[in-house]
């Protein structure tokens, strides 16, 4: 359904640049029941290491990735290198520009958003801290929830929500773009070296299976920008 962006942003034309007047499709939020679980993995790669328990609270997530249409009608531009639908994720956007969008959005006055935790993230990516490897799916099934390995997904990025969710109903959580998140990368777990890098979760189109993991994590510069690279966000939940 297309609602009109005005009217869903509460943001004038000057705001957000005269190419948001068309609309755009709402962002579709999803409930993240609040609870613990065991992040990481003891049989993954050094720095998800060690396994520990974590605790969030209830929060709200982006059904999907911020898509390309999502953004043109915040940022006025589409920076995607695969830039074939409003649907399909939109990436080549670094941290600090991820950053932007939501202050963009937030200037709407129709909640606070920002990028989730790395725990936030571990959590909704299992389904609510379930023990899944994958975002609602096993090694034998992960292609039904992820679009990864770029001979498989064609080498390039698909709409969003056209594999099947995990078990909290949120789409590509594995694969298709890594996503951004709020922190900076620390290793091992538990009180380790602490870097300016931002953590990126969640894999993508040229991943292999390994590298779409629900644990599996990665970092990079916060201007970085490359066609892999995107986000979702959430929003907390009124106490």
């Amino acid at each position: 359904m297309k609602l009109n962006v005005l009217a869903f942003l509460g943001l004038s034309a000057l705001a957000i640049g005269a190419q948001a007047q068309s609309g755009i499709p709402a962002i579709q939020m999803v409930r993240v029941p609040g609870g613990c679980f065991f992040m990481g993995s003891e049989t993954g790669e050094k720095h998800e290491k060690p396994v520990f328990k974590v605790c969030v609270n209830s929060f709200d997530m982006g059904r999907t990735e911020i898509t390309q249409g999502q953004w043109k009608a915040i940022m006025g531009n589409n920076p995607s290198k695969f830039a074939s639908g409003d649907d399909n994720p939109v990436e080549t956007v670094s941290w600090n520009e991820a950053q932007e969008f939501i202050k963009r959005l937030n200037a709407g006055g129709t909640g606070t958003y920002r990028l989730p935790t790395e725990a936030e993230w571990e959590y909704a990516c299992r389904s609510g801290g379930k023990d899944e490897e994958y975002a609602g799916a096993s090694a034998a099934n992960v292609g039904d929830v992820a679009w990864y390995n770029k001979l498989d997904a064609g080498n390039m990025t698909h709409p969003v929500a056209t594999k099947k969710p995990n078990g909290l109903g949120l789409y590509d959580m594995s694969g298709n773009v890594w996503e951004w998140v709020e922190d900076t990368f620390t290793t091992p777990y538990g009180g380790g070296t602490r870097e300016t890098k931002r953590v990126l979760r969640g894999g993508s189109w040229d991943g292999k299976i390994n590298y779409v993991r629900c644990a599996i994590r990665n970092r990079n510069d916060a201007d970085r920008r490359d066609p892999r690279l995107g986000f979702r966000v959430v929003r907390d939940v009124p106490k």
